[in-house]
């Protein structure tokens, strides 16, 4: 069931793998001969694209200003005046209230030096300075300068009458260094390599399920047919054909340029826990299920199509592109849906993820005619047009009006209005996918459906399936855990009787929990304030794990339900840790006297999610979703922090190296 029916859902899974850190400064040095005995110490900065680094003269109560430290000075050189900067740009922050100096693309910063000790060759510097986009991020750098071993000019006492005697210096070689340091989550780009294959896989999937509607799948044989029949030679149809297929890719890549170039390659993502952004995009889906469900059509303008096909009417490799596009034109009331919701999908990922995800879809929908115009003779295999094509359209409808409700649950829960309970979602699953299950049946018909007296046996087999997937569901009303769907329901403490019911579990006294504690996921006692949890673990002597989480994100509850449910990881996590939970997307305001200015970031804290986002952006440089950190009393890291890991072995491993150097 899992490897068939979850192909189809995954498509439209939700990943949350929130932004992660990069190194946004590159850095280099040099050193320039000045004198004999004085040398400018250079230190370049080379910025990525809407990033900038403040100057070392921005205004007290201001962001962070750059800071240059020289080591080992005394007795070996002299510090000529200041460290000179590049021009920098100048702009008034409303927050700080203050004009802040800051660098874009490069900064330039020079050091002029006089050189007392002959022997001194190695001259070791470092900058404190701090790096802003959506989030600042505070960096250093060490720059190891290799001077030459200079002799310094001077006057030698000598017999009178003697020349007085001067030494030359040696002639100064440049010596480029780069940053060595960077503020790197862990697991970062394997991360994110996973999350942009896993969405080309999906968005494949997708497209192969755009092939089979009504809309696409007739015009597979009459388009390679044109091809082969109307290009004179086999082989010109065959590369007209591959040329078709390629337009089609570069539309859709060309899409999902666009969505990256409107919204910033970093900026989406952040939208993935608002509110507005889930609300928005459930009514989307809504909108979109009813129209593959049959309450209407959703089609671009006459003038559009009527348009391009008097492009595509004329000849040349022009002529081609303009029938790619009038495909993707006319088949938009079929595929507008899947890309739709792909580019919801993708744009919750955040990055370059609505390329890779539109590059998946096209590739799926032109890979068939460019195989068909390669083998013609497979057209004669291809299953005749009809009622199945309908279905197809029908079910893509059933899963929309599904994953829709994953959207709304995501605001729910962000929102903690309780309104969408574990238990409610999973009825309308329920609902939704049994009556998904009677249609396929024949047991219910929608307006386009043609007239049928059987069912086929490929029908059939899809129908039992989505009703034991329906059936599978049942228990989880009564507490079950649902692994195989793990990720899209609310959590089960976010239910109507966290602990389960009909005896399912025994609830836990509240005056038997620490203060500031609550029974979290498998009776695990959780807590969701750092100081309470911090004093309990001192209290006990145990070592404390903390789990940046967010109630909208999808791999933390992958995480809680098919890695902390393990036996042998539950029992550590039950007892040899003090589990502290911070949500970083918890919307509810912090009392007025607990809101702040961020130091690193410059933004408000106002929210109970803002404090724990600024948090862990301060102490450890990223802001990822799951991302676990064992730490002593002291607040030091155990072990280096870990994400997302689904490997149970892995995790369980990680957790016990961090509990024995506790120990």
């Amino acid at each position: 069931m899992k490897k068939v029916l979850f192909l189809l859902l995954s498509f439209l899974t939700l990943f949350t793998a929130q932004g992660q850190m990069v190194n946004p400064v590159k850095w280099s040095s040099r050193v320039e001969k000045i004198s004999d005995t004085e040398f400018n110490l250079v230190m370049e900065a080379k910025i990525d694209d809407d990033w900038h680094v403040y100057s070392q003269f921005t205004p007290e109560n201001g962001p962070l200003p750059a800071e240059f430290k020289f080591k080992d000075a005394k007795g070996n050189y002299e510090l000529i005046g200041k460290v000179k900067e590049s021009p920098y740009k100048k702009q008034y922050n409303d927050v700080f209230e203050v004009d802040e100096y800051y660098f874009e693309k490069k900064a330039t910063f020079t050091q002029k030096i006089k050189v007392t000790n002959p022997n001194f060759t190695t001259l070791k510097a470092s900058v404190d300075y701090q790096v802003c986009k959506e989030v600042c991020i505070n960096q250093d750098n060490i720059f190891t300068f290799q001077l030459p071993k200079v002799t310094i000019a001077e006057t030698v006492a000598t017999p009178e009458g003697a020349d007085t005697i001067s030494v030359d210096t040696a002639q100064v070689a440049a010596q480029e260094s780069t940053s060595t340091k960077a503020a790197t989550p862990v697991n970062s780009k394997p991360e994110e390599q996973k999350g942009l294959l896993t969405i080309f896989f999906l968005a494949f999937l997708g497209g192969l399920a755009a092939l089979l509607t009504p809309c696409v799948f007739p015009m597979i044989p009459m388009t390679v047919s044109f091809f082969t029949k109307h290009s004179g030679t086999r082989q010109k149809g065959i590369a007209n054909a591959i040329f078709y297929g390629v337009s089609i890719i570069l539309i859709y890549v060309v899409l999902g340029l666009i969505i990256v170039g409107v919204f910033g390659a970093e900026a989406l993502n952040a939208l993935s826990t608002g509110v507005a952004f889930n609300i928005i995009f459930f009514i989307i889906l809504v909108f979109f299920a009813f129209s593959f469900l049959g309450a209407f059509e959703i089609m671009l303008p006459n003038s559009w199509a009527n348009k391009v096909d008097r492009q595509a009417g004329k000849s040349g490799v022009v002529a081609i592109f303009f029938m790619a596009l009038a495909l993707a034109i006319v088949s938009f009331s079929c595929t507008g849906p899947i890309v739709g919701t792909l580019l919801v999908e993708s744009a919750s990922k955040g990055g370059i993820a609505p390329i890779v995800g539109m590059l998946g879809f096209s590739s799926a929908i032109a890979l068939p005619f460019m195989l068909f115009a390669l083998f013609p003779t497979w057209l004669n295999s291809l299953p005749k047009s009809g009622g199945w094509m309908n279905s197809v359209k029908v079910s893509l409808g059933f899963l929309e009006l599904a994953f829709a409700f994953k959207f709304l649950s995501n605001a729910d829960l962000v929102l903690q209005l309780h309104l969408l309970e574990r238990e409610v979602f999973l009825a309308i699953w329920i609902a939704i996918f049994g009556a998904w299950a009677l249609y396929l049946f024949g047991k219910i018909t929608l307006p386009h459906d043609s007239p049928s007296t059987h069912i086929s046996v490929g029908r059939l087999s899809l129908a039992l399936l989505v009703l034991s997937f329906t059936v599978y569901m049942i228990p989880g009303l009564f507490g079950a855990p649902l692994k195989l769907i793990s990720a899209f329901p609310p959590p089960q403490t976010y239910s109507e009787s966290p602990r389960g019911f009909l005896g399912a579990a025994v609830e836990t006294s509240k005056s038997d929990l620490p203060d500031g504690a609550k029974v979290g996921e498998h009776g695990i006692i959780t807590f969701t304030d750092y100081d309470k949890g911090l004093a309990y673990a001192k209290e006990v002597n145990k070592p404390v794990m903390l789990d940046f989480t967010g109630f909208a994100c999808v791999n933390c509850r992958k995480m809680e339900i098919n890695v902390w449910s393990d036996e042998k990881v539950l029992s550590v996590l039950k007892n040899d840790v003090v589990l502290i939970s911070l949500y970083v997307d918890d919307k509810r305001e912090l009392p007025k006297e607990q809101q702040y200015v961020s130091k690193e970031t410059g933004k408000e804290v106002v929210t109970i999610g803002n404090k724990w986002t600024d948090f862990i952006i301060t102490r450890y440089k990223t802001n990822t979703q799951p991302y676990y950190v064992l730490t002593d009393l002291k607040e030091q890291k155990l072990n280096e922090p870990i994400s997302y890991t689904p490997n149970i072995d892995d995790y369980l491993a990680w957790l016990k190296d961090g509990i024995s150097k506790f120990k």
